[in-house]
């Protein structure tokens, strides 16, 4: 168990104390998940994918198609020349064993204010906003999604789905747990406090870049 998981831990142990009362049994939770009100979700008939893809695009992010996760090194290195960047990346939890291109420097450690390009597993997309949702963990920390000039991010295709609900909803049924951190990203970071104007990369990638697989 990791030192963030301990802590957690620790403090619900603390407030269950306090309030005097033990963890919820499987009935107890269950009839507290059916008090969550249900909200009106927009209706479309529009395939998920495609969906996602337009939405996506539609806020300066780029999408790329690959038939599987084997191809997902060569995909990344295609994007790294195009875009004349050091072949080195921040690479997040369960791709840093994929055969990255001889000669790249792959780590899986925080990203510093030099870090150019980084590689994060998506944990799923969003198809009603065009949206990625990115777990952090001990292998996947948050920095890769948010230093870099750079982000790409793999998505499974059979991981979107039509909305935040239904996100919320795999999160919460995450075998290991819920993530100490959980980032929404619709694309490049921008603003448009300067003078008015769009500006990317204020706070964020300059440039995102989504990889679907499948």
């Amino acid at each position: 168990m990791s030192t963030s998981e301990n802590a957690r831990d620790a403090i619900l142990r603390s407030v269950r104390s306090a309030l005097r009362r033990d963890a919820l049994d499987g009935a107890e939770v269950a009839a507290l998940d059916a008090r969550v009100p249900a909200h009106t979700r927009p209706a479309h008939e529009e395939d998920l994918v495609a969906r996602f893809i337009r939405k996506f695009e539609s806020r300066a992010g780029t999408v790329e198609r690959v038939a599987s996760r084997d191809a997902v090194p060569a995909a990344v290195e295609a994007y790294r020349a195009a875009h004349q960047l050091p072949e080195r990346a921040a690479v997040g939890a369960g791709l840093k064993e994929l055969t990255w291109p001889e000669g790249w420097l792959i780590h899986g450690e925080a990203a510093g204010i030099t870090e150019a390009l980084a590689v994060s597993p998506a944990f799923c997309g969003v198809a009603e906003t065009g949206s990625v949702m990115l777990a952090s963990g001990p292998d996947s920390p948050t920095t890769h999604n948010f230093v870099p000039d750079d982000h790409v991010v793999v998505l499974d295709t059979g991981r979107i789905v039509d909305h935040f609900e239904d996100a919320w909803t795999l999160l919460r049924a995450r075998p290991q747990g819920m993530p100490r951190a959980t980032n929404i990203v619709s694309g490049p970071s921008r603003t448009a406090d300067i003078q008015q104007t769009i500006q990317l990369g204020a706070h964020g990638p300059r440039r995102m870049h989504v990889i679907l697989v499948g």
